[in-house]
């Protein structure tokens, strides 16, 4: 394993390039304000889910587990559209209004090879950068030809197949990769499966909500995912770069929610140019151009509710953008700024579907059909003063939102400014501030139903941000240390009713880092701790859905071809909740997985591992009453997390 160290800067302009979080190998690049873990695609081979992969490599990311695949991330107590999740710098929404299609859901680890977070409101490039940015960029072309096969099995009947395609010259290069991946119904550490769970939660007594005795051992879900790219290189200075990623699933299951999705279907297509050294005023010219949309039907048919009629709601999302960005170097520094556009729509059908005959009765839609439409100007300037580097930002925002019914607008500025210095060769110190902010969803205005009302003078929330932080090498030992303090005015919030606009504060800090015992063996360290307030006149205090403390430790030995590592997930107990928000205490818990990978030859490679090694029964989730879930009493059910998982690989390339 390799560890290297640079200086990056940045900020202001968007404290954009820094912040950021590259996840996949053990090849780590950490940056100010950064870390990379690469190649997703080779290390993340335990299933298609990017939500496990960042929990498992980020401290300041954690899971929000409600089934066996498409699962919800939070990071540094934010989630939802205060963060901003872009798949090959395009943008996808989930379509569904609970959180079973998330954007992180809709790019699968086989098709990956970097993840890049940026935390804090540092990104001016992209529309609705509230706290933080997840970019995921899938696997490029290379020239030659090349492939691989991967062939995986694991616990609770996971099976998946996966190959990819590549080659091409110096003029043009192609991609295509497919997978194919199903699981059963995941075991937690009692023994209990999804259905299991809903016995021992009491779902099945008290409700109807359980599954329907015809449907009690079906799998978990069921995916399949295409990657097609292709670069064409028009001379040494221009290219042209087009792409295509779909992603099929089928009956994903929500055992503590009252409906299963159907199926979920998605697709992304982008378009890229640039052109690079045009003359005094470009140094690099970039347009691209995207366009995703997401089909979500999601419904009660496999539950006791749906024996005689069962309800169908079916949710579409689509969304175009394009962004036009020019850098040139002018005074000793690197000016880029840009135009960026773009038009999402959302909307519901809702009908209840009669077994028998199959007539269908349409039903209330939950939300009108929605446009919201984006128009901004960017800019960011990086200046480099001897050992102190600078980067500022700023952002103008101008959306509108409407639908038959009503218009709203929101105009917003954002801006930041990031630091570093160095004081040696082997110590910087990074300081950061900044202001950004997200407008309400459609969702957030206009749902009204079973005791909720829409609210359609929602603000805007605003993030008001400070960072700080240094970071170390003391020989082989490097130490990074970060402390934020995030004021959120507006913040959009679920009081039961309705949505609100309300003040709030995040706090927090992470320490991370690694330490090179010898040449075989290496051990890496991080740890996350954010609290959240609610800035008023409330019965609790306590914000929602900011976790508890998080450590994540891995000890690395690696010799020859044989690489074993072996990680310790550590969270605290879930104490500081908002039980207004239906929130509950959980335990905390400590998970042990151990990873051994072995290069058979220069074609095949082996990856056996164990996740949850000591079998254990726990909550990783809340029960925040933004998403919806079955309650027994007035309790809401939790979710358990896997019991014990074996997984196997095997890799041939050629």
């Amino acid at each position: 394993m390799k560890k290297i160290i640079t200086i990056g800067v940045v900020c202001a302009s968007i404290l954009y390039a820094d912040n950021s979080v590259d996840i996949g190998t053990l090849d780590v690049i950490e940056e100010i304000n950064s870390k990379v873990v690469k190649d997703v695609s080779s290390e993340e081979i335990k299933s298609a889910d990017l939500a496990e992969s960042l929990m498992k490599n980020i401290p300041s990311i954690s899971i929000v587990r409600r089934s066996g695949i498409a699962n919800d991330i939070i990071l540094r107590g934010q989630k939802k559209d205060n963060i901003n999740v872009l798949i090959d710098d395009a943008k996808i929404y989930g379509a569904c209004p609970n959180r079973m299609d998330p954007t992180i859901s809709h790019v699968l680890s086989n098709n990956v090879d970097s993840i890049q977070v940026i935390e804090g409101p540092y990104d001016i490039e992209n529309f609705g950068t509230l706290s933080g940015k997840v970019s995921v960029k899938t696997k490029e072309p290379k020239k030659g030809f090349s492939g691989e096969v991967n062939v995986g099995a694991g616990s609770f009947g996971y099976r998946k197949l996966s190959t990819t395609l590549e080659g091409g010259n110096d003029k043009i290069k192609f991609l295509i990769s497919a997978s194919k991946e199903e699981s059963d119904q995941y075991e937690d550490g009692n023994g209990n499966d999804f259905y299991g769970q809903q016995v021992e939660s009491g779902i099945a007594s008290s409700s109807t909500s359980e599954y329907s005795s015809a449907y009690r051992g079906m799998k978990a879900y069921e995916k399949k995912t295409l990657l097609a790219k292709t670069i064409f290189n028009i001379d040494d200075s221009s290219e042209i770069k087009v792409s295509y990623t779909a992603n099929r699933s089928d009956n994903i299951l929500y055992p503590t929610g009252g409906m299963d999705a159907d199926y979920d279907n998605s697709n992304i297509y982008t378009f890229g140019y640039t052109k690079r050294d045009l003359g005094e005023y470009s140094k690099e010219l970039n347009f691209d151009y995207y366009y995703s949309n997401v089909d979500h039907p999601m419904s009660t048919r496999y539950r006791d509710s749906g024996n005689m009629m069962y309800m169908t709601s079916f949710m579409k999302t689509s969304m175009w953008g394009a962004k036009l960005k020019n850098s040139m170097d002018i005074l000793n520094s690197t000016l880029t700024y840009g135009v960026d556009t773009s038009i999402r729509n959302w909307r519901s059908n809702n009908y209840m579907t009669t077994r028998v005959t199959g007539a269908i009765t349409p039903s209330a839609e939950s939300f009108p059909s929605t446009d919201t439409k984006n128009r901004a100007l960017f800019s960011k300037l990086e200046k480099q003063i001897g050992d102190l580097k600078l980067e500022f930002g700023s952002r103008y925002d101008n959306t509108d939102i409407e639908n038959i019914s009503n218009k709203k607008n929101y105009s917003a500025i954002s801006a930041n400014i990031f630091g570093t210095y160095s004081l040696d060769e082997d110590t910087r110190i990074f300081a950061g501030i900044g202001k950004s902010s997200r407008v309400p969803d459609a969702r957030e205005l206009y749902y009204s139903g079973m005791g909720f009302t829409a609210n359609k003078n929602l603000e805007d929330t605003k993030n008001y941000e400070v960072d700080l932080g240094f970071e170390k090498n003391i020989g082989d030992f490097f130490i990074k240390t970060k402390l934020f303090y995030s004021k959120l005015d507006d913040y959009i919030y679920n009081m039961g009713t309705s949505f609100e606009n309300i003040d709030a504060y995040i706090y927090g800090l992470d320490i991370n880092g690694s330490y090179f015992i010898n040449e075989n063996l290496s051990f890496d360290y991080g740890i996350a701790y954010q609290r959240g307030k609610k800035d008023g006149d409330y019965a609790d205090k306590d914000l929602a859905e900011v976790t508890p403390l998080k450590a994540n430790f891995a000890l690395n030995y690696e010799v020859g071809k044989s690489k074993l590592t072996t990680e310790v997930i550590a969270v605290d107990s879930w104490s500081d909740y908002d039980s207004s928000a239906l929130e509950q205490e959980l335990g905390g818990y400590a998970l042990l997985n151990a990873k051994f990978n072995q290069k058979v030859n220069k074609n095949l490679d082996i990856t056996l591992g164990v996740d949850n090694i000591l079998d254990k029964t726990y909550n990783s989730t809340n029960t925040y009453r933004d998403i919806s879930y079955v309650a027994v009493g007035s309790e809401r059910t939790l979710f358990n997390d896997p019991g014990r998982y074996v997984y196997f690989n095997l890799k041939f390339t050629f």
